[in-house]
């Protein structure tokens, strides 16, 4: 349902070439006493169909990282590539890490 009903439907429907979503929920500080908490993927419908999914940085949400995801149907790879860079390249998003003590 993920190929023939899900993505391939839609690029059929609506004539887009790819899809773009948060890549998941924003990064978290980790709670050493209740854990990780749970987040939404976007890249799961293109996992499950076995469709191309990039992922770019998109900015920082109260100084942590924040993604962008590009995925689109079977062999859309070429596109894909093309709106990620044209992205990181319009947003200058992605800042060199940097390790901070504690």
């Amino acid at each position: 349902m993920t190929q023939e009903q899900g993505i391939d439907g839609a690029v059929t429907k609506y004539g887009v070439n790819a899809f773009v979503a948060p890549s998941g929920g924003v990064a978290w500080y980790t709670d050493l006493v209740n854990g990780d908490c749970g987040v939404f993927e976007s890249s799961s419908l293109a996992a499950v169909a076995g469709y191309p999914n990039i992922t770019v940085p998109a900015g920082y949400v109260q100084g942590l990282p924040a993604g962008i995801s590009f995925f689109g149907p079977a062999f859309s790879e070429p596109t894909l590539i093309r709106i990620a860079y044209a992205f990181e390249q319009a947003t200058k998003a992605r800042k060199p890490p940097r390790y901070l003590q504690a």
